[in-house]
């Protein structure tokens, strides 16, 4: 179990902030994630390859986000009433903001969370409020390559405190969430632990 012993040494706090995130608990241990995860047989994501070696390149696969037309977004001057509906259509938390739909130009990132604190809160109109209103703006954006290992994902949005990130490798190749991060992780472990038992069966020589 080196991959998962190394990554909770080096990057312990940044884990357990991601997951309690992930979680929405206040309380967390990993004696209760270890018992969740030999507990349950989830549907494996990434064959087993260990933390350092993960990119999210392969979390972008395992979502099947690499195929044509995956990446979901809008226009900068489209209404937020529009966006928050394309939202719903597709199940996902936050779209990549596009200058004049071309996936080279990123104009920033509007999420559920801009949404709720700016429409619902104050009470706008969504019918009348532009996404460029209430989106994070390019000068504020963060993004990854899909070459960026999933460790540094990891601390760079559990640091940044954002719960998507767009992947840009010179155009918009998908989005990850941390969400798609602390399964990755949890799956990691998950086929850890199952091959440590098998160690101890005697299945391995």
């Amino acid at each position: 179990m080196q991959g998962i012993t190394k990554a909770l040494r080096l990057h312990g706090r940044q884990l357990r902030h991601a997951v309690q995130q992930h979680l929405n608990k206040g309380i967390f241990s990993w004696a209760t994630l270890i018992s969740r995860i030999q507990s349950e047989s989830p549907t494996v994501i990434i064959p087993h390859m260990g933390l350092e070696n993960i990119t999210v390149s392969e979390i972008l696969r395992a979502k099947g986000e690499a195929e044509v037309g995956a990446v979901y977004w809008c226009d900068a001057s489209n209404l937020v009433h529009e966006a928050v509906k394309h939202m719903t259509a597709h199940n996902v938390g936050a779209l990549v903001v596009l200058k004049s739909g071309d996936m080279t130009q990123l104009a920033g990132i509007v999420t559920e969370r801009d949404f709720a604190r700016k429409i619902l809160l104050p009470g706008r109109p969504a019918e009348e409020t532009r996404v460029q209103d209430i989106m994070t703006e390019e000068d504020k954006l963060i993004t990854v390559s899909s070459r960026t290992n999933i460790l540094r994902a990891m601390e760079v949005m559990t640091d940044k405190h954002i719960r998507h990130v767009p992947v840009f490798d010179e155009k918009v190749v998908g989005m990850i969430s941390i969400g798609d991060v602390v399964r990755a992780i949890v799956d990691q472990q998950h086929q850890e632990v199952k091959q440590l038992k098998k160690y101890i069966r005697g299945d391995y020589y």
